[in-house]
């Protein structure tokens, strides 16, 4: 059996590696010339790592990784602690695999090693895929060039502004949160004293709120700050802002946040869209994972973690049925709901990130000195999924 992978990004190459496991030959078309160094710092939550541990994609990460100690709420003008929990040991005694920062193209590297080592031909870049033509026995994805490629089934992991969505689905622009994220990543080495702690930390704060945390096993240190604001509306990966507008939006923010933006020699924003739920994943021999069929906002840090997911149990539905078609059904109906429930928990987020007064964090605070498990267990349903020890693909 043959699929044919749209996009070579973490969905994209999570499930060619998860096909690849249960037997499938994949070819994986990627519209860009060449894979680089794009975005910036991502998070892995158990649900995840525990998968890719299994794919063997964490041995090939190795120290790039960061292991945060601890995970922690701080006011963003104050810098004082809101609640700070352990995370680095007790992820692994609570959920049973570890919680890792990760620089997104050292994961994207550590993915394609393990796919070439396998499949050495696999990923076809400079393929820009225009849409999909099928038969009851086949379906091809049509190329720009006019040529096109022909498999069993055909997997749209191309993102939030998904090609294969908008023929499955009709187009339909995605809608603005009226959040806009800076995004930077500083050597440790230029922060001195004011380094952030080695933590996934969120600074809170109204109307706006950051996030620090380390990379490349504690070398750089991943910042992002998002802001509610209107009249801004450009998504990109690639577009710089100027470092007097971060301060603006950190005005009046502690030293560790206004250090971390002033150290920064360059300075990314780009515009926070999500879609809503959508009904249908799948159209026949063709389906979609990732944020082609579920973006959300990144409160939750979730969004490579349900890539990986939706990979994972793609390929279980596939192992378990002799009718692709079937299979594809099977494996939307596995994941629609938790997707769900994860979007709306992203968006529950911004709310408690960006709340007007600090005496609003007050119970977090008592909640944290009083049940600091309580804030742990508040992550099971999410971190402590296994789809490994799942052998119906419907437990996803």
């Amino acid at each position: 059996m043959r699929a044919i992978i749209v996009g070579a990004g973490i969905g994209g190459l999570s499930a060619a590696l998860c096909l690849r496991r249960i037997g499938w030959q994949v070819c994986v078309l990627e519209q860009t010339d060449q894979l680089g160094e794009i975005g910036a710092g991502i998070q892995i939550s158990p649900n995840a790592s525990r998968l890719l541990g299994t794919l063997g994609v964490l041995d090939r990460v190795g120290p790039a990784a960061f292991e945060p100690e601890r995970i922690e709420m701080r006011l963003g003008r104050s810098g004082r602690e809101v609640f700070s929990i352990p995370l680095r040991e007790a992820a692994m005694a609570r959920w049973g695999a570890p919680y890792l920062h990760l620089h997104r193209a050292d994961l994207l590297a550590a993915l394609m090693g393990v796919l070439r080592e396998d499949s050495p031909d696999a990923v076809l870049t400079g393929k820009t895929v225009i849409g999909y033509t099928q038969e009851k026995q086949k379906i091809q994805a049509d190329l720009a060039d006019g040529s096109s490629v022909e498999a069993d089934i055909l997997i749209g992991a191309d993102g939030i502004h998904s090609t294969i969505r908008d023929q499955m689905l009709g187009k339909q622009p995605p809608r603005f949160t009226g959040n806009v994220a800076w995004r930077a990543t500083v050597p440790i080495s230029s922060l001195g004293e004011l380094a952030p702690p080695p933590t996934a930390c969120v600074w809170v704060g109204p109307g706006r709120h950051a996030v620090t945390y380390r990379l490349r096993g504690g070398a750089l240190i991943n910042f992002v700050g998002v802001v509610e604001q209107q009249g801004w509306e450009t998504e990109s990966w690639t577009e710089q802002g100027r470092c007097e507008d971060v301060l603006a939006d950190f005005s009046g923010w502690h030293p560790i946040i206004t250090n971390l933006i002033r150290q920064a020699d360059s300075h990314y924003r780009w515009a926070l869209f999500d879609r809503a739920p959508l009904k249908q994943w799948t159209d026949g021999r063709a389906a979609l994972i990732g944020d082609a069929c579920h973006p959300m906002l990144p409160f939750l840090a979730q969004g490579a973690a349900m890539a990986i997911e939706d990979a994972w149990v793609l390929a279980e539905s596939l192992k378990a049925s002799t009718q692709p078609s079937q299979a594809l059904q099977a494996y939307a109906a596995a994941r629609l709901d938790r997707t769900r429930k994860v979007q709306a928990g992203s968006l529950a987020n911004m709310r408690t990130f960006h709340h007007k007064h600090d005496l609003a964090y007050l119970p977090l605070w008592l909640i944290g000195k009083l049940m600091p498990g309580f804030i742990h267990s508040r992550q099971d349903w999410i971190y402590g999924l296994d789809l490994n020890q799942s052998a119906n693909p419907q437990h996803g």
